[in-house]
């Protein structure tokens, strides 16, 4: 530990000796850079094991002058006067040197043999030697000094004498470890020190490199001398040419600019804006430049200029206003009055979609051609797209008000004429009810009529906003081989160079060119831009992007206020909407899926907070519906009196979708969703979980016929089977080819199960959560029928006088027909679930399955116990029977009373399970029920003392009318295969009365 600073110590002084003790008395003579690499690198030679001893040395012309400084006052005695005692000063400061290198070298010998197998390709013992010889404590990983006991353990020392030894052999731990690690390099490394001799070398090297660069260096600055003096004196009589020839021009400035003006003038006044641009560019670049510089008469240039610009471009932004959302306001009225005609008459009429034909389209580009390109020209078109996009938007949510101003009374009426006086709901301050009353006093029919009709207008800006981007678009980008293409490239170059002066004034330079050099040099730069589009300048694609950014965010905001709106419509009816029926919820929702899918097509944008409404709302719906069939199946349960119910065909075809549901829903169910998402088709919703999809020729279905639709296929669907509720009913419900004996509340909780089906299948963002509310109600299911049979709950909610057999029967029929159907269900619901909630969902619902079997278990083993008590109430009435057993003159030749009693209701047990539960349930139930038998009557008859005769013959005939009833009875459990439900009343039979009489 100590040796580290005694080693550096001692190179030091050895390097000092060298440059100090010199023959010639010479001092550094060599660079400081081949000094510092022999320092460097010194320590490394020396220890090389693989130089010879001659080598150690290099400096051998003045190996003399290496000597220690306690051999300076000898040097200058002759050899014959030096005695040993002269040389005890260097003997006592090297004795503790050597003997540690008489130690070290005793150590070398005794491991010769061990480092010689080393050299043969057992590297690695020398260093095992070493951790022999060096205590574990120093290797350790943790080894730290400033823990105490490791401080306590490596250093034990309490005077300095021991601190002196300790040092010391710390030192020789260090020396022992260096000298295995060199022997290790040695064998691993062979070039490792040849690689010190080449950095020397390269040390040297990069001297001699930079004193060459240094004398290039000075040989540059004389060549830059005679170059740039020259040079010099060229640019200075260039600059004298040049402004001689500029006051030449300055006339003939002076009268282009008031020959411009008076055009200027002409120009703006009859809207020749090409004409008036021209004029304006050039006056711009001179008022820019420095040409006019101290030109006093030309002091108001900039603002006339500035004033033509600005007219000029009131000109274009009026006409592009005009042209892009003005001719669109007459398809409002259109579509009202459809809609209003389709309110007032009772049928359906299918509308056309808005969109312009190829025609149209030519002759509306053309029409915006001539305006865009003034408006690139003065670097206009970003700010009049952004003050369009006010204006788009502006327009957009007028639109949506006056239909709903004008569309809404049209609804009312009809929806009061729909509804009788005490069906409807009528608000407090009559006719003068808000705008938020009156829509929630829409049936949900007519607030989807408004919804379409909202939808017809929006779409009828949106189409015609997207016109307008599509325009630009084309402008900008797809005008190759167009007879305007040069002049759209002049114009963006132009609208470029124009920002960016706008942006940075006050770094433009004026250009020494004559007016008319300058402007022919600024068209035919700007027309090679125009010829070269495959290099165009970053102003110009700069300004491209901001037009076109703009352009995008028009039809953005549009469409954004457009599902602004439309939130506000259905947030104004939130609390109606969880409340309707599936299929009128489903209208709402899909027409609004339609909405927002069509909307962001043409925007190109998620509408994220239309999105937000009607997940939210989908949610609420969700969860009304599951909170009121959770208090719905709470009081069927209440009032459940377990009593054997016929089942309707309705629910016997749930069940059979449920079965045929597999390939059905994975071949349809995603055609029918994509239907939704995409605008392709129409998705209606059947109580059987299963989907149609209703497509005309590949042609989307128009939204209210697709919502009467919809409505038209659900109500009709429940008809039937209403109808056929009434008319054919069955006894038992069948599910895989298995008879279920069903009471009151399974049916009810399978109905349930469908319409959970049938909101996972259609709302398919809710899939999870319709998963946990399924979770969740058959959870309830199990508790609180467990509650109500097998705790006996029903004695005192529902009024029944005890729980029976046939009670608990008919439970685990329920029990097990849930318990049966789970699989088929949770295979539907996970068919929109996604692949991360899927495995916690499996979870929750395999743990819900394990809880129905688990009840429908302990229900087999309620009716076990029952005939367990049963048995032990007749057991312990037997001693007062079998007392009657031993008088002589009782002659019955029946069995007696006690044996009677429990076959019969042995008996009564078999007739009411088997009659009810499955045969497999049957036979485990009644194999528990003859072991119990066997056991409990074969001990109660073995304690009897049988004494006489006659009690024999009555134990006898008791035995043998218990085992006609046992032999009867099913079971899967054969002890004897020639004897049915052998057991331990056989063996007492035998055992009392021989084998015979068994």
């Amino acid at each position: 530990m100590e040796s580290q600073p005694s080693r550096q110590s001692g190179r030091y002084t050895f390097e000092e000796a060298i440059s100090r003790e010199s023959p010639t008395g010479l001092t550094k003579s060599n660079s400081d850079a081949a000094a510092a690499a022999s320092s460097q690198s010194l320590s490394s030679i020396l220890n090389n094991p693989h130089v010879a001893k001659s080598d150690w040395w290099w400096y051998s012309s003045s190996s003399s002058s290496l000597a220690p400084p306690e051999f300076a006052p000898l040097i200058s005695k002759a050899s014959s006067e030096l005695t040993r005692s002269d040389f005890s000063t260097y003997f006592s400061s090297i004795s503790d040197s050597y003997h540690r290198f008489e130690d070290i070298r005793n150590h070398s010998t005794k491991d010769l043999e061990s480092s010689a197998s080393d050299s043969q390709g057992h590297g690695g013992e020398a260093l095992v030697a070493c951790l022999r010889e060096v205590p574990a404590l120093y290797f350790k990983e943790d080894f730290a000094l400033e823990d105490g006991a490791t401080f306590r353990a490596a250093c034990p020392f309490s005077s300095a004498a021991e601190n002196l030894v300790l040092q010391e052999r710390l030192t020789q731990y260090l020396d022992v470890v260096e000298l295995h690690l060199v022997k290790e390099i040695s064998l691993r490394s062979n070039s490792f020190f040849e690689a010190q001799r080449q950095l020397q070398d390269l040390n040297v090297e990069i001297v001699e490199g930079c004193s060459r660069i240094r004398e290039l260096k000075e040989t540059i600055r004389l060549l830059d001398v005679d170059l740039v003096d020259s040079a010099r004196q060229v640019q200075h009589l260039n600059a004298t040419r040049t402004n001689l020839l500029a006051l030449h021009h300055k006339f003939n400035l002076i009268l282009y600019v008031k020959q411009s003006l008076s055009a200027l003038k002409l120009l703006v006044a009859s809207g020749d804006c090409a004409g008036a641009l021209d004029i304006t560019d050039d006056l711009q670049n001179l008022v820019d430049g420095d040409e006019l510089t101290g030109l006093h008469c030309f002091r108001h240039l900039r603002d006339n200029v500035a004033a033509s610009i600005e007219s000029i471009n009131s000109i274009l932004s009026a006409e592009f206003m005009r042209a892009a959302i003005q001719d669109a306001g007459n398809s409002d009225v259109v579509i009202l009055s459809q809609v209003k005609a389709r309110a007032s008459i009772p049928t359906n009429g299918k509308d056309d979609d808005i969109n312009l034909d190829e025609e149209e389209t030519t002759n509306f580009r053309d029409c915006l051609l001539p305006i865009i390109i003034g408006l690139l020209r003065t670097a206009q078109l970003p700010s009049v797209l952004r003050i369009y996009r006010d204006t788009l938007t502006a327009d957009m949510k007028n639109a949506i008000k006056n239909a709903v101003a004008e569309l809404l009374p049209v609804l009312l009426a009809r929806s009061e004429s729909e509804f009788s006086p005490g069906e409807r709901t009528v608000d407090a301050d009559g006719g003068g009810a808000s705008l938020a009353s009156k829509l929630r006093s829409l049936s949900s029919e007519s607030f989807v009529q408004l919804l379409s009709a909202i939808f017809k207008i929006v779409r009828a800006h949106v189409v015609r906003a997207a016109e307008v981007k599509k325009a630009i678009e084309w402008i900008m980008k797809n005008l190759d081989g167009h007879y305007a293409a040069e002049s759209v490239a002049t114009a963006i170059a132009l609208g470029a160079a124009a920002a960016e002066t706008s942006e940075d004034h006050d770094d433009q330079g004026g250009s020494l060119l004559p007016f008319s050099s300058q402007r022919a040099a600024r068209v035919s730069s700007f027309q090679g831009k125009a010829n070269d589009a495959t290099s165009p300048s970053n102003m110009s694609i700069n300004f491209s992007t901001d037009v076109l950014r703009e352009n995008t965010e028009a039809v953005v905001a549009a469409c954004d206020a457009a599902h602004g709106r439309w939130a506000k419509l259905l947030g104004v009816r939130a609390l109606l909407h969880p409340r309707l029926r599936l299929q009128e919820f489903l209208c709402i929702y899909n027409i609004t899926q339609e909405f927002i899918t069509a909307t962001e097509k043409i925007g190109g944008r998620r509408g994220f907070s239309i999105r937000g409404t009607l997940n939210s709302q989908a949610k609420a719906f969700l969860d009304f519906q599951h909170d009121s069939r959770m208090a719905k199946i709470r009081a069927v349960l209440d009032q459940e009196t377990w009593v054997e119910v016929d089942v309707p065909d309705e629910f016997q075809a749930i069940v059979i979708s449920l079965c045929s549901s597999e390939a059905l829903i994975s071949e349809n169910l995603d055609h029918a969703q994509n239907n939704v998402e995409t605008n392709h088709g129409e998705v209606t919703a059947i109580n059987d979980g299963s989907l149609v999809e209703d497509t005309a020729q590949g042609k989307p279905t128009p939204l209210a016929e697709a919502a009467d639709k919809n409505k038209a296929s659900l109500t009709h669907n429940n008809d039937n089977k209403m109808k056929e509720h009434g008319k054919s009913t069955s006894q038992t419900l069948s599910y895989k080819g298995v008879g279920y004996h069903m009471v009151n509340c399974g049916l009810i909780l399978l109905k349930m199960l469908s319409e959970y089906i049938d909101m996972g299948n259609f709302l398919p963002l809710r899939s999870s959560e319709v998963v946990h509310r399924v979770v969740e109600i058959l959870k309830f299911f199990n508790t609180r029928t467990c509650q109500l049979v097998l705790g006996a709950g029903a004695m005192q909610v529902s009024g029944l006088k005890s729980i029976t057999s046939k009670h608990l029967a008919l439970a685990s029929q329920v029990i097990s027909f849930i318990y049966a159907i789970i699989p088929d269900i949770r295979r539907i619901l996970f068919l929109k679930v996604p692949e991360t909630q899927k495995d916690l969902l499996l979870l929750e619902i395999d743990r819900v399955a394990q809880d129905f079997k688990v009840h429908r278990d302990e229900i087999h083993t309620k009716l076990v116990q029952i005939m367990r008590e049963r048995l032990l109430v007749h057991v312990r009435g037997l001693p007062q029977i079998v007392e009657g057993w031993n008088r002589p003159e009782d002659a019955d030749a029946q069995a007696s009373q006690f044996a009677r009693s429990l076959t019969k209701e042995i008996g009564f047990l078999q007739r009411v399970l088997s009659r009810i539960l499955h045969e497999v349930d049957v036979q485990e139930i009644f194999r528990q029920v003859v072991i119990i038998v066997h056991s409990q009557v074969s001990e109660a008859f073995s304690r009897l003392e049988i004494s006489t005769p006659q009690a024999k013959d009555r134990l006898y005939r008791d035995v043998k009318h218990i085992l006609g009833c046992i032999r009867s009875l099913p079971s899967d459990d054969l002890s004897r295969s020639s004897t049915p439900n052998w057991g331990q009343l056989d063996e007492f039979l035998e055992q009392r009365f021989g084998t015979n009489a068994g």
